[in-house]
């Protein structure tokens, strides 16, 4: 096996097409992630890494936010985790030589893939004003040159600091401190573009805009519904989590467009039923439901339980929850026909889900972007917590709402106050903590922020981890706004098209990843946390050398960015936290809730659970002191003639903009990624024969054609009306301003495209 990267840019205009898979995971997991780790890493790293990926005293996996067990299993990593494991801790490196070989504008024609694949940054690099490559530049120069462009801003808010979800907790709130300092609340994050639908719906509904559930209360629940979601791809670890659940008897219904493989049938690579014997069927009843029609679902579901007798908890209803009789009689007033077109399901397969649903006292209800990323994807998730409040399945064990975050410690970056629209009472407590009065208007969102650069008003783009450019909406429009700024700055691990679409000066600043030792000036080694999806916090250690010597962890960029920033005016102890985040820590405890006693409370083995009152108590912090049941109109998309509704997803080489390579083994694809997945009626009604060409233009009501080129149309079982292709490549589609009511979150599941047949491939 090779470190070497690629040395050219593979070609993809004729992907081959094969059958989906029924099962998931098994053998070809094990093979396909060992294969891709050494090649990365070689075999002694391999075994000394993989080993040390989520277990108590090692490092978190950089790769999805789902929580560990109590007790880790050895190998506690899925096939993604371990290839984003061996992309981090490659042994491949990406040196100044590589930029004077390549100039930013070769740089920007490459693939997402071919960038990935160069390896670890190692040292700063700047691209002047006017200049063509990326070359060498010391931290003290870099550092200097950013604070001097903060400084000359006429507002703070005209600088935007993004973050990803990887950044970790001490990092995440030495960051929002620093921005809030230097004198705003322009912090936009991945959370704006996956679950801030869900933060906002769960927020007004319970009082707290996280899950309500814990790793453990699968296995007690009854009945799991998982709605708009694909675990098999994104959240591989959730499969055994599943299959625990069903040999306890819990019952599985999956909602989705699309049927996917890692939720009809797992084979747990860890059990001699999962790699020789027949694997474990998890779901109990599928339901193919049309894109943006959860609501319409759920909707019905709760008229037809509040028309059967004995069927809700009314005990419930009356001591802990608030506008009961305003629902109800929204939900009563839906129609059968109202539902039929908005989900495409038959009465039969609806009434079968409702008999499940009686035949069960405790619920979870899972779900991912599938919900998250419609118009109406706020009043969805809240038609969701009216099903649960109905029954009572909030604040019991095996019941609740489950939102699956994505990337790991999104959500602990939240907690941390990286925020545009933070409490007050977060606002207060750092007031009282650090002696300087953050600012109280609203920042931008991601959205925003992309606005804001394109109109002038943003002028000073930083970035901590993450792919911005890859993956934000409009990618024409957002691309232009940042060759705009003044200023980019990206902190990273490794290269992507974000180094590549720059301001008129641009700097890469390089850092350590999870899997890299954090020296402290003592000579010792610092540990970070991360929260998980399931509000779980614990410590992950680095163990491998750095990738180069010049690296700096996040924190320690960040603290000594804000000391040149700030200046001696600031009383933050900056060059104290850089050299021991135990004090970072002590001060979150007293400021972030949950976080009293931080650094004992994190040394225990598996980290500690953060209070969450709806799950715990049956109180619920909003503003009657009770569950709000909601009534929020009914809508669904409605398509003009010879049109699709398109959905953006992952393949399974993929995770989040990361691409591991040009296959989706569960869908049937090998060697390309520009693929539209089309019900073969559709294709046939639109002339498009299976293995055809096709341009996808997106149509929005401002009347501007995008349109991404080549694609070859694959019959594939989804949803009658509905088509399904990768991003980043259909990020171009997304309108800027086509976003979710009152989260803001661009409706990249829900696309109205038309498909103009094309001799043309595009690599």
């Amino acid at each position: 096996m090779s470190a070497k990267p690629p040395a050219s840019d593979p070609v993809q205009d004729a992907p081959q097409v094969g059958a989906p898979k029924e099962s998931s995971v098994g053998l070809p997991a094990i093979t396909h992630a060992l294969s891709t780790a050494q090649q990365q890493m070689g075999l002694r790293r391999t075994a000394l890494t993989l080993l040390r990926v989520n277990q108590h005293d090692g490092f978190d996996c950089p790769g999805c936010a789902w929580p560990e067990p109590g007790k880790p299993h050895t190998a506690e990593f899925c096939e993604n985790g371990a290839k984003a494991v061996a992309e981090e801790a490659t042994l491949r490196r990406i040196t100044p030589a590589f930029f004077a070989e390549h100039s930013v504008a070769d740089l920007r024609e490459r693939s997402g893939y071919w960038l990935g694949q160069q390896g670890r940054l190692t040292e700063p690099m700047y691209l002047a004003e006017g200049a063509t490559h990326y070359t060498p530049i010391g931290w003290d120069a870099a550092l200097d040159l950013i604070a001097g462009e903060l400084k000359a801003l006429d507002s703070p808010d005209e600088a935007a600091f993004y973050t990803s979800g990887r950044t970790s907790n001490e990092a995440a709130f030495v960051y929002q401190l620093f921005a809030r300092e230097f004198g705003t609340n322009n912090l936009p994050d991945c959370s704006n573009m996956c679950h801030e639908s869900s933060s906002y719906a769960l927020g007004d509904t319970l009082g707290i805009g996280k899950g309500s559930v814990l790793l453990e209360d699968l296995e007690k629940a009854d009945l799991i519904i998982i709605a708009g979601q694909n675990p098999g791809t994104n959240h591989p670890r959730m499969l055994t989590a599943l299959e625990g659940a069903k040999h306890a008897g819990t019952k599985i219904m999956t909602v989705n467009p699309l049927p996917e493989a890692g939720l009809r049938n797992f084979h747990n690579p860890q059990t001699p039923r999962g790699l020789a014997g027949p694997g474990t069927d998890l779901t109990d009843l599928f339901l193919q439901i049309r894109l943006g029609g959860d609501q319409a679902l759920f909707r019905i579901l709760n008229k037809l339980l509040l028309e059967r007798d004995g069927a809700t908890d009314d005990a419930f209803i009356r001591d802990h929850t608030h506008g009961f009789q305003d629902f109800a009689t929204a939900a009563r007033a839906t129609t059968w026909d109202q539902a039929l077109e908005a989900t495409g399901l038959t009465r039969e397969t609806i009434e079968a889900a409702l008999e499940m649903i009686l035949a069960s006292r405790s619920i979870i209800v899972c779900w991912a972007m599938g919900l998250t990323q419609h118009k109406n994807s706020v009043p969805t998730i809240q038609e969701i917590v009216n099903f649960l409040l109905l029954r009572g399945n909030i604040g019991r064990p095996g019941a609740g709402v489950c939102p699956v975050r994505g990337h790991s410690n999104v959500q602990g970056d939240r907690t941390m106050g990286i925020c545009e629209r933070p409490a007050p009472q977060l606002l207060d407590a750092i007031e009282r903590e650090f002696g300087f009065t953050p600012p109280r208007d609203h920042g931008l969102d991601t959205v925003e922020t992309i606005r804001a650069l394109r109109d002038g008003r943003v002028k000073v783009f930083l970035a901590v981890g993450g792919n911005f450019v890859s993956a934000t909406p409009d990618s024409a429009v957002t691309e232009a706004a940042l060759a705009g700024a003044r200023l980019t700055v990206q902190v990273s691990t490794k290269l992507n098209r974000s180094h590549c679409v720059t301001g008129r000066r641009a700097l890469i600043l390089p850092t350590l990843g999870r899997t890299e030792r954090d020296h402290r000036p003592d000579g010792g080694h610092q540990f970070v946390t991360v929260e998980d999806s399931m509000g779980m916090v614990h410590a992950s250690r680095g163990r491998l050398a750095p990738a180069g010597p010049h690296l700096r962890s996040e924190t320690a960029i960040l603290c000594d960015l804000a000391r040149r920033v700030l200046g001696p005016a600031s009383t933050t102890p900056w060059e104290e936290f850089a050299a021991d985040y135990n004090r970072i820590r002590d001060r979150i405890a007293r400021v972030v809730p949950g976080f009293d006693d931080f650094n004992t409370k994190v040394a225990r083995p598996g980290g500690f659970a953060l209070p969450h009152p709806p799950r715990d108590s049956r109180t619920f912090p909003t503003t009657t002191g009770k569950a709000n049941f909601t009534t929020e109109p009914l809508t669904w998309p409605h398509l003009p003639e010879g049109r699709l509704l398109l959905q953006t997803l992952r393949s399974h080489d993929q995770y989040n903009t990361t691409i591991y390579g040009l296959d989706d083994r569960y869908r049937g694809i090998k060697g390309g990624r520009r693929v539209v997945f089309v019900h073969p009626d559709d294709a046939r009604r639109l002339g498009l024969d299976d293995g055809t060409y096709a341009d996808l233009t997106s149509e929005w009501t401002d009347g501007t054609e995008r349109t991404a080129p080549g694609f070859r149309v694959v019959h594939y079982p989804t949803a009658p009306g509905c088509a399904a292709a990768y991003y980043p490549e259909t990020n171009v589609l997304v309108p800027l301003d086509a976003t979710a009511k009152t989260s803001n979150t661009p409706t990249s599941k829900s696309i109205v495209i038309r498909l103009t047949p094309t001799s043309r491939h595009t690599t």
